[in-house]
């Protein structure tokens, strides 16, 4: 007899023999099957990471922080307020005083004065308060007079509308 062939099978009987001319495999045994752990745990970390990344911490506002201390000087003086009222017409009043005349050089000698600064102070701020029918003229006559007197701070009064407040 001859040595099984690799596989379980076994040779082909010769001619003339008794054996007939099957091949006679062995049955193959199962392998258990097993659940591969690896694409799993990589999921389950993308999603960790996801979670981390996207998360909120409001535990930062619920912690009790002593801040460090400074010594440095309160704002003592505020700095000075000048009003130009521009009316609908275009006359101009400066601190609530009318001004006879219309003109820029009318306008800047009235801001002159106003306009000086003590030392250490702040330089002074110079408040448009236009009508809003005002003609967009005279609020221009309104910052080359402040051009001229030497104010570079400049803001816009404005009131809120009635829709705005609801």
């Amino acid at each position: 007899m001859s040595a099984p062939l690799p596989g379980g099978a076994r040779p082909a009987s010769a001619p003339g023999s008794r054996r007939s001319g099957r091949i006679q495999l062995r049955a193959a045994s199962r392998d258990e099957p097993e659940i591969n752990l690896i694409p799993f745990i990589d999921v389950l970390l993308v999603i960790l990471i996801f979670l981390m990344l996207s998360t909120t911490y409001n535990r930062f506002t619920e912690m009790e922080v002593r801040l460090p201390t400074a010594d440095a000087e309160t704002a003592t003086t505020r700095p000075r307020e000048i009003v130009v009222a521009v009316a609908a017409d275009g006359r101009y009043a400066v601190d609530r005083q009318a001004l006879p005349d219309r003109s820029v050089e009318a306008l800047a000698s009235a801001l002159a004065p106003l306009a000086k600064v003590d030392a250490g102070a702040p330089a002074p701020i110079l408040i448009i308060s236009a009508d809003a029918a005002a003609a967009h003229q005279s609020v221009i006559t309104v910052m080359e007079a402040a051009r001229r007197a030497g104010l570079m701070q400049i803001t816009f009064a404005t009131q809120t509308s009635g829709k705005a407040a609801r």
